[in-house]
């Protein structure tokens, strides 16, 4: 069987418990590089690693595919890894990141427990701060037309329809249907919200089923309400239309909610509000799954340059950043003081919101919908026909791998 990725990440009240932190703590003397998505909280963090000197950091949103073949080189092109629950799983399994034990010991006295991921036992990455996909909705549309807090995808989909025909907006809804991952992770968070289990415990598709059938007959009456181009639609997009006034409601990353709200950049600043995202029956969990961003270290460098990078990577994680940055991120930080922003993503994780499924055959699993379930949705194949689809994609890369 495959290994998952164990956490100790939580949202509690001890999450905020003050501290005091130096801004870096030492000058950097060695040449360390580091590699990550390009959204603001990493911004944010490799601003912060900079100011330690001889840092220069690499902000790409096509991190994940550059990243399993730069680490593996020798000695790897990178020192430091901008990682998730999904992303460190490559480097996992081609073990081209190193256990952090000794340098936590040794200068991770700021750190909580909270922030150590685990996997079999050693530290091999440190969590800054967790993101999920939360309702981000327009508070004065729904008290104007007197329509609750959607909490369910029917409720959703009977706002929208109030929503068209007070005449208010065509297209309501938005969501990050963009052919690949998105929209396999929207398949997802639907598909484990009403009971779905991918695999068997012998690593064997299980989407074939009433939960699957469910999740892409909800997904198809979602996308009567979105614009017809939902199929491009990625995170950036959905923030645009949300802050564009083009779009009501969006089941959108807690990451993207400071920038929706943001007066400079917003039309709507001000009527925007948030709330756990929706969960697909009535009483279940919030269609969505908790996940964390954090950093690792490379395996393929030296130890000093292992020592330097650490140093620089966790220089960066002060409870003054976390604070001056609070609108950005649901920081893992001790002393940080979370913003309204926040509210949604404390929201999922009170309802029971589960952790994202990382691991191998998911990420074959994640592969095989995202390139499968747009057939569905526009009509091209039935719905049996795309589950077939699905775990027949699923079990060629499986079979393939040699998974089975």
């Amino acid at each position: 069987m495959y290994k998952r990725i164990l956490t100790a990440v939580a949202i509690t009240s001890t999450l905020f418990a003050t501290s005091a932190h130096a801004d870096c703590g030492f000058t950097n003397e060695t040449e360390i590089k580091s590699l990550s998505a390009s959204f603001q909280a990493w911004k944010v963090i490799a601003g912060e690693m900079q100011k330690c000197g001889k840092v220069s950091t690499e902000l790409d949103n096509e991190f994940k595919i550059k990243q399993p073949a730069a680490f593996a080189t020798q000695p790897s092109l990178y020192h430091i890894a901008g990682v998730s629950n999904e992303t460190l799983q490559p480097l996992l399994n081609e073990k081209t990141v190193r256990p952090l034990d000794d340098l936590v010991a040794k200068y991770g006295e700021n750190l909580s427990p909270n922030q150590l991921i685990k996997v079999d036992g050693k530290i091999m990455a440190i969590a800054m701060m967790i993101n999920t996909q939360h309702l981000i909705y327009r508070q004065d549309i729904l008290k104007e037309l007197n329509i609750a807090t959607p909490t369910t995808y029917d409720e959703v989909l009977e706002a929208a329809k109030k929503i068209r025909e007070a005449g208010v907006m065509q297209y309501p809804l938005a969501g990050t249907y963009k052919t690949g991952w998105d929209l396999g992770m929207e398949f997802t968070n639907l598909y484990i919200s009403y009971g779905g289990q991918f695999f068997n415990d012998s690593n064997q598709p299980m989407v074939n089923s009433e939960a699957g059938k469910r999740t892409l007959m909800t997904m198809k009456a979602y996308t009567e309400y979105m614009d017809p181009e939902y199929l491009i639609a990625d995170s950036t997009q959905v923030q645009k239309k949300l802050q564009q006034d083009k779009a009501a409601i969006a089941n959108l990353w807690a990451s993207r909610a400071g920038a929706v709200d943001d007066e400079a950049e917003s039309m709507v600043s001000g009527k925007i509000a948030f709330a756990a995202a929706p969960s697909a029956l009535p009483g279940g969990k919030p269609a969505a799954t908790l996940w964390w961003d954090g950093m690792t270290i490379a395996a393929n460098i030296t130890d000093e340059e292992a020592e330097a990078a650490f140093r620089t990577a966790v220089s960066a994680l002060t409870p003054e950043m976390a604070n001056a940055n609070s609108t950005v991120a649901t920081w893992l930080i001790k002393g940080y003081e979370p913003s309204k922003y926040s509210a949604g993503s404390i929201a999922n994780a009170q309802k029971g919101t589960p952790a994202y499924p990382a691991s191998v055959p998911m990420g074959m699993m994640q592969a095989a919908l995202g390139n499968t379930v747009s057939n569905y949705l526009t009509g091209s194949t039935s719905l049996d026909a795309t589950l077939q689809e699905i775990e027949s994609k699923y079990l060629a890369t499986a079979k393939e791998s040699g998974l089975l």
